[in-house]
């Protein structure tokens, strides 16, 4: 399951509608690059006009949103981490899930992650490292594809099948290893056997030798979908090994699950 973030090959990012769709498009592309980008390299992928770009950049710029490098390419800017760490101190859904991951993680020794389904993307909201020597590359904040991870997977089948059905359909499926699901009635079939099992799991279909066995999470009133996983390297565990964790996996899914109904349900 590997969670840097990146275009996927041909795709262009979405110019969003006004002002500020126009610059939430230009932050999450710089966000997104594989490589520093400048001036030219936004404008082609972006798509808006060098005059309105240009605003847009300097706007963004001044507000401490982003920062021109010693290249003139363009990072993130810090004022970005004070958003972060406000939205960070006040997730109370990552609150919740914190002890019940530890709690998996100490049954395990492995990675375990939390994420939530965004559109068609799963976002790493926390993460307990192995005690092993070779871990993780992931990120807390960063974003996979859905249809290729365990967490994103199981996050589909904690979708009303209907939305699932129309999500699956707008993904442009990306084979990132041989084990890549690309074709969407073949997603729709593994989301319906993990939302009948309560158990998903990424077999090295997004970056080869990472394999992870995942489970569904969801609010009482099906407002957000995520999930929860263990992530290994196969060659130190073997899929055998993840499937003893199925029951610990899908206990803790069910344990914060349990959690959210109580301190964030409508009496809460």
């Amino acid at each position: 399951m590997a969670v840097r973030r990146a275009p996927e090959p041909g795709g262009r990012a979405d110019a969003g509608t006004g002002t500020l769709g126009k610059a939430i498009a230009v932050l999450d592309t710089v966000a997104r690059a594989d490589r520093p980008m400048r001036f030219r390299d936004l404008r082609d992928a972006v798509g808006q006009p060098p005059g309105t770009l240009h605003r847009q950049v300097s706007n963004l710029i001044s507000e401490g949103l982003l920062q021109v490098n010693p290249d003139q390419s363009y990072g993130l800017g810090l004022r970005l981490l004070q958003f972060a760490a406000r939205a960070w101190s006040g997730n109370r859904f990552r609150e919740i899930a914190e002890p019940h991951l530890t709690a998996l993680h100490d049954k395990t020794g492995e990675t375990v992650h939390l994420g939530v389904l965004q559109d068609l993307e799963v976002i790493y909201l926390d993460k307990v490292e192995s005690r092993q020597a070779v871990r993780m590359h992931s990120q807390i904040g960063n974003a996979s594809p859905c249809y290729c991870t365990g967490v994103g997977k199981a996050a589909l089948a904690a979708l009303p099948p209907a939305e699932a059905r129309a999500r699956i359909a707008r993904i442009g499926f990306v084979r990132h290893t041989d084990n890549t699901i690309t074709d969407a009635a073949a997603l729709e079939a593994e989301v319906a056997r993990i939302r009948t099992c309560g158990i998903a799991y990424d077999r090295e279909e997004h970056e080869p030798g990472i394999h992870c066995v995942a489970a569904p999470l969801w609010s009482h009133d099906r407002s957000f979908a995520a999930g929860i996983s263990v992530t290994a390297p196969s060659y130190r565990i073997p899929l055998e090994q993840l499937a003893r964790w199925e029951d610990e996996v899908r206990a803790a899914a069910q344990a914060i699950i349990t959690d959210i109904e109580i301190k964030l349900g409508p009496r809460a």
